[in-house]
């Protein structure tokens, strides 16, 4: 419980809860107004506030856990598991479009998803929102990530599995499929903390 209300000081969102319409419309009227934004949607951001959604909780009290088998939306239909990714280190990043350091934290994903191919990493955004792909595909239409696709979990089981309250939520694995640790709250992707994480995954 200590962990649950540290960590929501700390700036993450609500796994359950995607803000009201009123509080939408406020993120919007603060937000890019070049991007059309569906109701629960939040804008990107960029410089000092993208700093400020930086904030997590690192766990490792699940090292060595090995990855749930649950079936997932892959991109554009079909079902994929994690162990579809076996034999290569993999970091698997729930969020949703209404989670604002969830898309705060997204363009460094996209980053290191690109800067760490090389070293075999495979980076999967798991959408936990319950639209699916209606809601999700649009993002990513606008977004125009350059690595990352839409994988989708509209049922939230990686989030209930992994419970840690919070969007985003991320957690590595290593090239066995063994988790190395978790990340509660929103990360610099491409900073040194991160770094170091991915490091110890892919090195």
């Amino acid at each position: 419980m200590a962990l649950l209300l540290l960590t929501g000081v700390l700036g993450g969102c609500d796994r359950q809860s995607p803000p009201s319409g009123q509080a939408a419309a406020n993120d919007m009227a603060a937000g890019n107004a070049a991007i059309a934004m569906t109701p629960d949607e939040v804008p990107s951001t960029k410089g000092d506030d993208d700093q400020a959604a930086f904030k997590f909780t690192l766990d490792r009290s699940k090292k060595g856990t090995p990855a749930p088998k649950f079936t997932f939306a892959a991109p554009g239909g079909g079902d994929a598991t994690l162990q579809d990714f076996a034999g290569k280190p993999l970091l698997v990043n729930l969020w949703a479009t209404w989670c604002t350091p969830c898309v705060a934290e997204m363009p460094t994903l996209d980053g290191v998803a690109g800067s760490y191919a090389g070293k075999g990493l495979q980076v999967l955004t798991i959408s936990q929102d319950s639209q699916g792909a209606e809601r999700v595909d649009a993002f990513f239409a606008k977004r125009k990530f350059k690595h990352l696709k839409a994988w989708l979990d509209p049922e939230n089981q990686f989030g209930f599995h992994y419970a840690t309250g919070l969007l985003p939520t991320s957690v590595l694995y290593d090239a066995e499929g063994k988790e190395v640790a978790r990340v509660i709250g929103a990360m610099d992707w491409e900073g040194p903390e991160a770094k170091a994480l991915l490091e110890e995954a892919t090195g």
